[in-house]
């Protein structure tokens, strides 16, 4: 058994209420990944058969304590929050370890836990699986994060083809070249992976599964915190704004354009391509609280 196999394993240890099934869970999605999310899309021949079966052994398998009741799909307990790509950019400069308990209040996710970023200095990028499963995928492939232990390493030990370590300025390129082709940061949280933030996505809403799950009524991402907002002075209604929306969130007015509130979940991506500077980003209190890294160490430290 590897290493990081054994340290995965290791480290459910002090994940409370855990179950053999989360453990199994976890195991499979780290291991065979592509085969995973390639079911979960739907472009794999097994896909439908696996993932009625999977669902049934959810439903059966207890639930945690502190976690919704069980009876959810696989597909329920992966979660993302959308951020902006300043909280990217600190996520994978963070340098020091984060502990910080009931973190509801930050990321609503109906499964909350505890989020610990240990050694969040250890980066690996690989190969997007969502991205990977498609037949005509958005490129480039190599976008999506791993960050800190132990999913770095394993990542890295069982995916070696398709995976590689980066430094922390090498990831900040890449979040922001992403940024530029006006793809989304998901700073993903999923219970099979011991409940914890471990990984940062830079998605298109053509190829990303949990944006197409958004579409269709499956609420995998929670908002970045933010809406944007229009100054209507500033508005030329040229379009570019709507056209570049990965949530489909603006439309166009007689005058100007407008926004559904209800639709748009914070990425920014319209804010930088408004030409005239007419978009911005304001918190709003109904769409969550804003995953301020800078804030989060500060209520560490003090707590």
């Amino acid at each position: 058994m590897k290493r990081s196999t054994r340290e995965f394993f290791k480290a459910w240890q002090g994940v409370k209420g855990a179950t053999l099934f989360d453990r199994v869970h976890g195991y499979v999605y780290g291991r065979w990944l592509y085969h995973y999310i390639s079911i979960g899309l739907g472009e794999h021949p097994v896909s439908r058969p696996l993932s009625s079966m999977i669902s049934i052994l959810s439903k059966l398998s207890p639930a945690r304590e502190g976690t919704a009741a069980k009876g959810k799909t696989f597909a329920d307990t992966y979660h993302g929050k959308v951020i902006t790509t300043d909280s990217a950019r600190q996520l994978v400069q963070v340098q020091e370890d984060i502990h910080l308990p009931d973190l509801e209040h930050v990321i609503p996710y109906s499964k909350a836990h505890d989020i610990i970023m240990t050694n969040p200095e250890h980066i690996v990028i690989m190969d997007c699986a969502c991205r990977s499963a498609r037949s005509e995928p958005c490129l480039p492939l190599d976008v999506c994060m791993i960050v800190g232990e132990p999913f770095a390493s394993f990542v890295l030990d069982h995916h070696p083809d398709r995976a590689r370590r980066v430094t922390g300025e090498q990831a900040e390129r890449i979040l922001e070249a992403e940024h530029a082709r006006g793809h989304v940061h998901h700073a993903f949280f999923k219970d099979a992976m011991l409940g914890r933030f471990y990984a940062i996505c830079n998605c298109c809403s053509c190829c990303c599964g949990a944006m197409h799950s958004m579409r269709n009524g499956t609420p995998m991402l929670a908002s970045s915190g933010y809406v944007s907002e229009v100054e209507l002075d500033l508005c030329v209604a040229c379009g570019l704004c709507a056209e570049h929306c990965p949530f489909g969130a603006i439309s166009m007015g007689d005058v100007h354009v407008d926004i559904d509130r209800g639709l748009c979940m914070g990425c920014g991506v319209c804010v930088t391509t408004c030409p005239e500077g007419a978009l911005s980003l304001h918190e709003d209190p109904d769409k969550g609280v804003p995953l301020v890294i800078s804030e989060l160490l500060k209520a560490g430290a003090e707590a």
